[in-house]
């Protein structure tokens, strides 16, 4: 084609399924997404937050308030909104809780930067202000930060209670919070530096249906939930010489289809005595360790069974991967592949103690190597032990995180509040547009106080004005009590935070949010709905219907 022929004629570079979305409606299409998916977790922020009850598309039903829980059970296509879920996920491997904080705070940042967007404000403007605030904040927070004593039990627990209120485990949250700080305990160390760390490797959590929350108990060393493979074999093991094996002890099979023709009985029955042989041979070699007790990852086979309880060894078969893994720290032991190289040297020491009641083996262990503690949470049914594990879980972090890093802050919104008013001062020093991101910034972060009232039935506007009053006051630590409405000093009064937690909330937060103020242009390679044929509506901001299953995937959860 000549060079006139080209002249006037588009330039088609994409393919003709491709998608693209450009400037504005790219912006509003991500910011309205991000915000979605913070809406959808608001409610369920503080301690009179709701539940959500998630389905799976097998069925599966869970009944929770957990932030990170939510996102990640949800059936989310839109790439921009499962960039906000990894915030979240992000906040959740930091510090263990903060989770919906963080997407609240992230969700109402591009909020208050689209109002910038229309305003002609560039987004490297806001960009940089948000950066210089996030930066500010975290110094604030740990000007406001209050040292912690790893030995102060008493503040531990009141971390303990803070995280788990409004949660499963809030009926019983005083008994549970006791068993967290003691279970923190029992695995904190000093490290190589001095410094005080708590290490929750050597933590495990066992869930049990059937009794109550209140029946919950810490333990030294392991439990196992199952039953001996023989009801010949000792269930109780005072000197216990523990074998655990990740392979199974059975026959293997071929890899190939085969028939076997016989002539007459004998033949199979010499057969079948190979394989006996085989089975006991391989006991023989777990009894040369001098193990008396065997946990297998895998099956056992009915023969070896057998041989193990005429061998007076008691064997459990098919235990979890992680219960293999724990009982190779509480009992100073190795994990075995391969029984042809199994010695005495990786033999464990402790001892074995069933409770039939329970149902469930009691391991301890002996050696200078071993140690570990166990949780045992009992609930009254799958749901509510479920949710009563996730709560717990989040607070054994939040105590740990507290343990290590030795700052807590007053919470019910308290934090968000000072450093709000402390931020706007700071906007004056500020030059440029980025003034107004800063300001935009300080006001995101009152999003938490606001749904904190909001979730609690309060007038969310008359909550601020008292709260930003105590402030001004001095009253640094003036925060929500959601039960009652009034403001109070939430540090006094034991509704407390690590600073870590919130930290990394603001850390998490601003990133996604400049994230996704960066992106000026989708290019898609066709449609990314997954639920439905791309006729069905237009994405948020004007976009052309092809782009809108990138933003109908959200539809189904407002």
């Amino acid at each position: 084609m000549s060079q006139r022929q080209m002249q006037g004629q588009p330039m088609i570079i994409l393919g003709e399924d491709s998608q693209r979305m450009k400037d504005k409606s790219a912006q509003e299409h991500n910011i309205s997404a991000a915000r979605a998916v913070a809406e959808s977790v608001r409610s369920t922020l503080g301690p009179k937050g709701m539940d959500k009850m998630l389905v799976s598309s097998m069925g599966d039903v869970t009944v929770t308030n957990d932030g990170v829980t939510i996102l990640q059970e949800m059936d989310i296509d839109n790439p921009t909104a499962s960039m906000i879920v990894e915030v979240a996920e992000t906040q959740e491997d930091e510090a263990g809780d903060g989770t919906t904080s963080a997407v609240a705070i992230a969700g109402e940042l591009l909020k208050n930067a689209q109002d910038l967007l229309e305003q002609d404000i560039h987004p490297t403007a806001i960009i940089k202000g948000f950066d210089m605030a996030a930066s500010e904040s975290k110094e604030i927070v740990a000007d406001i930060a209050t040292d912690v004593d790893p030995d102060d039990e008493e503040l531990l627990r009141k971390v303990a209670e803070t995280s788990m209120t409004g949660k499963g485990a809030e009926l019983n949250k005083e008994l549970l919070a006791q068993l967290i700080v003691d279970a923190v305990n029992a695995v904190t160390v000093e490290a190589e530096d001095g410094s005080v760390v708590a290490d929750l490797e050597y933590l495990n959590i066992e869930t049990q249906t059937g009794s109550s929350a209140g029946n919950s108990e810490l333990l030294e060393g392991a439990v196992i939930d199952k039953d001996a493979v023989h009801e010949e074999m000792a269930e109780n093991v005072d000197d216990a010489k523990v074998l655990l094996i990740d392979t199974a002890i059975e026959l293997d099979e071929t890899d190939v289809d085969a028939q076997l023709s016989v002539d007459d009985p004998s033949q199979l029955q010499t057969f079948l005595d190979k394989e006996e042989e085989q089975l006991k041979q391989m006991v023989d070699q777990i009894a040369a360790t001098g193990a008396n007790v065997v946990f297998c990852q895998k099956g056992i086979d009915d023969m070896a069974q057998h041989y193990l309880a005429q061998q007076g060894i008691l064997a459990v078969e098919r235990a979890k991967k992680s219960d293999i893994e724990f009982l190779k720290e509480v009992l100073g032991a190795r994990v075995v592949s391969d029984l042809d190289s199994a010695t005495e040297d990786d033999i464990g020491h402790g001892s074995v103690e069933r409770d039939a009641a329970e149902g469930l083996f009691y391991v301890e262990g002996t050696g200078a190597d071993a140690h570990g503690v166990t949780l045992l949470l009992r609930g009254s049914t799958d749901h509510v032990v479920d949710e009563l594990e996730r709560g717990v879980t989040d607070a054994l972090d939040v105590v740990a995180s507290t343990v290590a890093n030795g700052t807590v802050l007053g919470g019910g919104g308290a934090p968000e509040i000072e450093v709000a008013a402390r931020l706007r001062d700071y906007a004056d020093s500020v030059e440029g547009r980025e003034q107004l991101a800063v300001e935009a910034f300080a006001d995101a972060l009152e999003i938490i106080p606001r749904t904190l009232a909001e979730n609690a039935g309060l007038d969310s506007i008359d909550t601020l004005v008292d709260l930003r009053a105590a402030h001004e006051d001095g009253e640094v630590s003036a925060g929500l009590n959601v039960f009652t409405g009034d403001v109070e000093d939430t540090l006094e009064t034991g509704v407390v935070e690590p600073a870590h937690a919130k930290r990394q909330a603001l850390s998490s937060a601003v990133e996604a949010a400049n994230l996704v103020l960066k992106i000026d242009d989708i290019i898609a390679a066709g449609d990314l709905s997954t639920s439905g044929d791309g006729d069905e509506g237009g994405a948020p901001g004007g976009a052309p219907g092809g782009m809108g299953g990138m933003g109908g995937g959200m539809g189904g959860m407002m």
